[in-house]
């Protein structure tokens, strides 16, 4: 089990107050990291953080080019190197296409891949110096499939897949890999308004050949192996963890 002991690494997780990002912050501890949290609202990043032993918050705004990059600049002088990213961070608004308002579309490309450019490349810089590091995106099952409402959304989680296959193309050479992870259905803050709807829960318990929602704790197992020397030799790799959605009709 060694090649999964994440001992003496350090892993930055962006959008970790809640949901995906922080079960993956405290199954990355578990796994031996030291975990560094990070997000926006400085009171409730504190609160996720002091739950996770030995745990860092690192607050700052992931759509800022500017502020992604001196906060990790910071803390790579300041505390040690950063050998694990999750670009986890994102959002939703749903609504029909023809009425979409641009400021949402807006603050969905902002959230949800310009954010992975943002802090993958801060953190990418140091990496490359020490050629070695895991950069882990958090993709999902609109990476390739679409429903009614969400076109945008769908659109940067479609970036989000073609950008890590990207950060690979480049990345490889110098030491790092680059891969994503894509959920399926999961039951997360994010997702409160469908898991409300009956008829949407009966149709995706229909639809997913698992027959369930999918619990975030199921998202460990991708992050600790994506981010471990198990996966040393897999770049820009996208992994569908969805109860098998993708791959039946």
């Amino acid at each position: 089990m060694r090649l999964f002991d994440l001992t003496g690494r350090r892993a930055l997780i962006t959008g970790a107050s809640q949901g995906i990002g922080y079960a993956l912050a405290k199954g990355l501890a578990e796994a031996g990291a030291e975990v560094v949290l990070n997000g926006r609202d400085p009171l409730r990043l504190a609160e996720a953080a002091a739950a996770i032993p030995q745990a860092r918050a690192l607050a700052f705004d992931v759509t800022d080019h500017d502020a992604a990059r001196a906060a990790v600049d910071g803390f790579e002088a300041e505390v040690g190197p950063i050998d694990i990213l999750v670009n986890n961070a994102g959002m939703q608004h749903r609504g029909p296409l023809e009425d979409f308002p641009a400021e949402a579309f807006e603050r969905l490309l902002q959230t949800n891949i310009a954010s992975v450019f943002h802090v993958g490349q801060a953190v990418a810089r140091h990496m490359i110096g020490r050629r070695a590091g895991r950069i882990i995106n958090i993709a999902s099952v609109q990476t390739a499939l679409a429903r009614p409402s969400i076109a945008p959304y769908t659109a940067t989680k479609g970036a989000v897949g073609n950008l890590t296959k990207g950060m690979a193309t480049d990345w490889a050479r110098h030491g790092l890999t680059c891969n994503a992870i894509a959920p399926g259905y999961f039951e997360t803050p994010l997702n409160a308004a469908l898991m409300a709807d009956e008829d949407f829960c009966r149709w995706l318990e229909k639809r997913t050949p698992a027959g369930r929602w999918g619990r975030v704790e199921e998202l460990v197992g991708a992050c600790i192996f994506l981010a471990s020397d198990a996966a040393s030799f897999v770049n820009g790799h996208i992994l569908y963890v969805d109860g098998g959605l993708t791959v039946s009709l």
